[in-house]
């Protein structure tokens, strides 16, 4: 190819200059700063309560569809200061928690297989994908069959609900290491168990706890599930509860309480993410 013919070529690759380049560069950049992270923040909070309040102020909603944020904060303090509240909040923690990290256990070592093995995706990606689209909540009958109404069972449903997704979802991120990395490991002398161990483990984990901060919260929305199945606490079995006696305020309690924990537990996972995974983009 001539110096002309080049010249041409890469003229018509490159994009033509845009005249005006303030407005594009603008447009193109996502970032912003801290105080205006903070305010968005501060709005995307104070926005939907102060509709809320509105709404309830108003009286443009039946109080028994919709209370008001002074009832529901009224509903939530007497089930703190009677203990239910902490009881509940006891009891569901301790079936999440135990519940997430079984399922931790299970799909990630499984996932990082699939993804770092290409015979083990053959084998296992095609079951596992055809699993993840049966409804958890279908298994009820089934694990109250094999499991009994007790504790093991609640376990169970939030194992099942949680651990194909994030097989998965590991799977990918295993997957996306660069091949670079591995030639250049393999070409420095390291062994498949040492690249998988010094390479591939550490490049895909910011990604693992990135599936696991997405699941944790698919687990939350599996425990009032969990907790229809004979349960006697916890906070799907006092929403529940409050339903049938139409106590709305309750149930908005409880709901703020589950979204404020599920808040903590995103945060914590992104620090831990921040912390050991500053390589990671």
């Amino acid at each position: 190819m001539t110096g002309q013919a080049a010249a041409e070529v890469a003229q018509v690759a490159m994009p033509m200059d845009d005249p005006r380049p303030g407005r594009r560069i603008r447009l193109l950049n996502s970032g912003v700063s801290a105080r205006v992270a903070w305010v968005l923040r501060a709005l995307s909070v104070a926005g939907p309560v102060a509709a809320w309040w509105a709404l309830s102020a108003g009286g443009l909603v039946d109080p028994a569809f919709l209370p008001s944020p002074a009832a529901v904060w009224t509903a939530g303090t007497e089930m703190a200061l009677s203990g239910e509240l902490w009881s509940d909040l006891t009891a569901s923690l301790g079936r999440i928690g135990l519940g997430f990290v079984l399922a931790v256990l299970i799909s990630v070592p499984l996932g990082f297989t699939m993804g770092a093995l290409p015979w083990a995706q053959a084998l296992l990606e095609p079951m596992v994908g055809l699993l993840r689209y049966l409804p958890a909540s279908a298994f009820i009958p089934l694990l109250i069959i094999w499991l009994g109404i007790g504790e093991a069972s609640k376990v169970a449903l939030l194992v099942l609900g949680v651990v194909f997704f994030n097989t998965l979802m590991t799977a990918d991120v295993v997957r996306q290491v660069p091949r670079r990395l591995l030639e250049v490991s393999a070409t420095l002398g390291a062994g498949r168990v040492r690249v998988a161990s010094r390479v591939v483990f550490p490049y895909a984990l910011p990604g693992m706890i990135d599936a696991m901060r997405v699941n944790a919260a698919a687990a939350w929305n599996f425990v009032v599930v969990a907790e229809l199945i004979a349960a006697t606490s916890g906070l799907g079995y006092r929403i529940t509860r409050a339903q049938r006696f139409l106590q709305t305020d309750r149930i908005f309690a409880i709901l703020v309480v589950i979204g404020l924990i599920g808040l903590t537990i995103d945060i914590t996972l992104r620090l831990l993410r921040g912390r050991i995974g500053r390589w990671a983009a």
